[in-house]
């Protein structure tokens, strides 16, 4: 069943009512506006966060301001989905200013000045870090089901051993596709179950989000992590009008900020930071 919501008056007064009456608690997934980078914050029923990658370095003192405003006192998991400086530079902050329970990466290293720095501080802080495995479930809330649908193993390109996440909370599903590429797509889309409710779009909507896989997947709703002026071409027109063919609602940082998406496991609302999802009209690159 589709869950449109389309006006942010409903959205912010009527929806947030009437999922805290329910007795299920809620989960939180933002989508935290770093830029031109990837980070999310989780925050799971039972109180634990999870804080997928963090953008660039230079975006870490506006990435440790928001967990502060949403009163993280400590990141239980940490996840670097590669390493990336537009996916771990953030993160480098993060440590210095959060405990930090547990990192998982995807193994693989990357000779720049970023990534020296993001392992010198997991030594210096001893944080505990381990490699994610495909297929591992991860244990650290059992009203959640997370887990990993890509991650590291032979493959040669960072992008392409990125971790990917898909987190179940009942009937809702978020789909974390960080930047892999449309091999791995393909290889996913054969192994699992993909109908889900929320996706993450792969690499800012550049590469990937093939139509074959974005069908399989069907998302009621696309977040697309971009900076509007990025120098890359993100996102491409390609993706955008393949969502779009999918009555796929569009949700991006470039345009919409920080975006939050709350759920009591049943149904789901979005708060936007500034302006709505994009609209068919609109060039969405302006």
């Amino acid at each position: 069943m589709k869950k449109w919501f389309s006006f942010i008056f409903i959205l912010i007064f009527i929806f947030p009512a009437s999922i805290h009456a329910d007795p299920n608690p809620p989960l939180r997934v933002h989508f935290i506006d770093v830029g031109h980078g990837d980070s999310v914050l989780i925050e799971t029923p039972k109180g634990k966060s999870v804080l997928i990658d963090g953008g660039q370095q230079d975006a870490g003192t506006k990435l440790v301001d928001y967990l502060n405003q949403a009163d993280i006192e400590e990141i239980d998991l940490m996840v670097a989905t590669h390493p990336h400086f537009d996916h771990i530079g953030g993160l480098i902050n993060v440590m210095k200013n959060f405990p930090v329970k547990q990192l998982i990466d995807n193994g693989r290293v990357d000779l720049t000045k970023t990534y020296l720095i993001y392992q010198w501080h997991i030594l210096r802080e001893g944080i505990p870090i381990t490699t994610a495995d495909e297929k591992e479930r991860i244990p650290l809330d059992d009203s959640l089901d997370i887990q990993v649908l890509n991650s590291g193993g032979d493959i040669f390109s960072n992008n392409e051993s990125s971790i990917v996440l898909k987190v179940s909370y009942n009937d809702i599903d978020f789909l974390f596709m960080s930047d892999v590429e449309a091999e791995q797509e393909e290889e996913i889309k054969e192994k699992y179950n993909l109908d889900v409710e929320v996706l993450k779009a792969a690499h800012h909507g550049f590469n990937a989000n093939t139509m074959a896989f974005l069908k399989e997947v069907d998302p009621e709703t696309a977040v697309l992590t971009y900076s509007q002026s990025n120098g890359y071409g993100h996102p491409t027109d390609r993706v955008i009008k393949n969502l779009r063919k999918l009555k796929t609602q569009i949700y991006s940082t470039a345009k919409s900020g920080n975006i939050l998406i709350e759920t009591d496991g049943k149904d789901y609302v979005i708060v936007p930071q500034f302006e709505p999802r994009m609209e068919e009209n609109e060039e969405d690159k302006q």
